[in-house]
């Protein structure tokens, strides 16, 4: 993951988004909290437990993940809705090499999953919190794209004052000075 956490507030509670893989991957713990503060661990297994989950995870790997590993997937799929059945985010990525969830075990640890399957996981937990997260997170997006302008137009600034005084240099002021 990356180094460049950003975070946005939704309620009074933060949730925070990193990047990796160039991809935005948003805290499901910090979303659980909505749900239940306490056990939030379990709230994402319940949620990854439904027959439902595991067939939109399991679509959205075979879009996005060449090394899916389909065969465990089948075996998942097939014993979802049975008695029993917990699937936990380190199960299912150790068993079938997922990249879409991420999982941080320690302090600042935590399950992350990319924008599309947090915003499923979020729908679950609540509509109106689904909507809230999809507004702020569009918010900081755009917030980050001005920035990204500002900073482009700096750096063009650098390069033309580059490249304006490397031709004066090199056309204008004679080699030898009488």
């Amino acid at each position: 993951m990356s180094k460049k956490n950003r975070k946005i507030e939704i309620q009074g509670k933060e949730i925070v988004i990193v990047q990796s893989n160039k991809e935005d991957y948003i805290s499901i713990t910090d979303i659980a909290k909505y749900k239940n503060p306490d056990t939030t661990g379990l709230v994402i297994s319940h949620w990854l437990s439904t027959k439902y989950t595991i067939e939109f995870m399991g679509f959205w790997e075979k879009m996005h993940n060449p090394d899916f590993n389909v065969t465990e997937f089948s075996n998942i799929k097939n014993n979802a809705g049975s008695n029993g059945f917990i699937l936990s985010s380190k199960n299912w990525i150790n068993k079938t090499n997922a990249i879409g969830i991420i999982s941080k075990a320690g302090r600042y640890g935590g399950t992350y999953a990319h924008k599309d399957i947090a915003f499923e996981f979020a729908s679950w937990i609540s509509a109106e919190f689904k909507l809230f997260i999809i507004k702020e997170f569009q918010r900081l997006k755009e917030d980050e794209q001005k920035q990204l302008g500002w900073d482009i137009k700096r750096n063009l600034i650098k390069i033309n004052y580059r490249i304006h005084t490397d031709a004066i240099k090199q056309n204008l002021i004679p080699v030898n000075l009488t």
